[in-house]
């Protein structure tokens, strides 16, 4: 009887062991994909700090066509603008729930967040099909070309960052907070606060100094 209760104890060691070993591997697996974001994070910084330098150089380049401070209206800038970072703050929010473990609150609030985002992004388009109807395009000038590259590219990032949310809120409803969604969330918020600092660098550079 000893016997068989060494063979249990020992069996019983084996899984615990196998166990701890699991989970130190799945704790191992998310600290490398919060790692390769960073890296992403990272190659993209350099992305924008490239489109911003090359607006900068041909921000004058408008051969002899309409200018920002001709066509562009600061009133919807300045709306998208106080859209955008209002929905920093609404994602700030969600991590406070999920940090309380409220899975409703969290949903709630990542969901004001897309809907911030969303109506950010309508109005972009809304921009850029009223300077096109006014004859500026892409391939009007090259100032043009560098205010719709780096402008878009932000739009794009935001547009990513939509999708992503949305996923993580239909991720989130049906497994609710685990390890991985907590890292999802925390990931899509840095992610999200990131494009807000861009859009600041964007809303001087290019339309207080570009066009005002």
């Amino acid at each position: 009887m000893a016997e068989a209760m060494m063979k249990k104890t020992a069996v019983h060691g084996s899984h615990h062991g196998h166990g701890g070993h699991d989970h130190h591997d799945h704790h191992e697996q998310e600290e490398m994909k919060t790692f390769g974001f960073w890296l992403f994070l990272i190659s993209d910084v350099i992305l924008f700090g490239v489109l911003f330098a090359t607006f900068i150089v041909l921000r004058n380049n408008t051969a002899a066509g309409p200018t920002g401070g001709e066509l562009i209206e600061m009133t919807g800038i300045i709306i998208s603008t106080f859209i955008l970072l209002t929905s920093s703050f609404t994602s700030g929010i969600a991590l406070l729930e999920m940090n309380k473990g409220n899975k409703k609150g969290l949903i709630f609030w990542l969901a004001v967040t897309a809907l911030l985002g969303a109506s950010f992004i309508y109005l972009e388009v809304t921009e850029f099909l009223h300077l096109v109807h006014e004859g500026a395009t892409i391939g009007t000038s090259a100032y043009w070309s560098a205010f719709f590259t780096l402008v878009g590219t932000h739009g794009l990032h935001v547009s990513v960052g939509l999708v992503w949310m949305t996923a993580l809120i239909i991720q989130l409803s049906r497994r609710g907070i685990t390890t991985v969604t907590k890292r999802k969330v925390n990931i899509v918020s840095l992610y999200w606060h990131f494009l807000d600092v861009i859009w600041i660098f964007v809303f001087t550079i290019v339309y207080l100094m570009g066009v005002m």
